[in-house]
């Protein structure tokens, strides 16, 4: 088989996975979208989405204002319906400057490749979410 051909069917390959995901993430927020409507309607309170190292010391401040979705508070949501991962690499000074956190694709499957139990589709967190109201700590 020649080089070309190989190359030419993991470019194939790359293409189908990258607009699977795409197609995957614009229905996610599409979610996402009737999560924050829904959030709004009911009056649940929105905080500061703080992130937190993945070394575990600290909390940084990202000036999005949202809701989370996992109680570890390691998933969030803006008002804008952006998603947020909000396990960051360690920075120096963070504590004390806030840290930027770019929006993520939002998965239809939260945690996918995780530990048993730590994966669930997006639908079950946002319903769990809204759920608990103004009892999600």
């Amino acid at each position: 088989m020649a080089e070309d051909d190989k190359a030419q069917r993991a470019a194939y390959h790359v293409e189908v996975a990258r607009r699977r995901r795409a197609a995957e993430s614009a229905k996610a927020q599409v979610l996402l979208e009737g999560f924050v409507r829904e959030a709004r309607a009911r009056g649940l309170t929105t905080c500061e989405l703080v992130a937190r190292p993945w070394n575990g010391r600290g909390r940084y401040r990202t000036g999005r204002i949202g809701w989370y979705l996992k109680r570890d508070h390691s998933i969030g949501v803006d008002t804008e319906a952006a998603y947020y991962l909000l396990v960051v690499a360690p920075e120096r000074f963070g504590r004390w400057r806030g840290v930027a956190v770019a929006a993520a694709d939002p998965p239809l499957q939260v945690g996918e490749g995780a530990r048993d139990g730590e994966s669930a589709p997006l639908a079950e967190f946002l319903r769990l979410r809204l759920e608990a109201g103004d009892d999600f700590p």
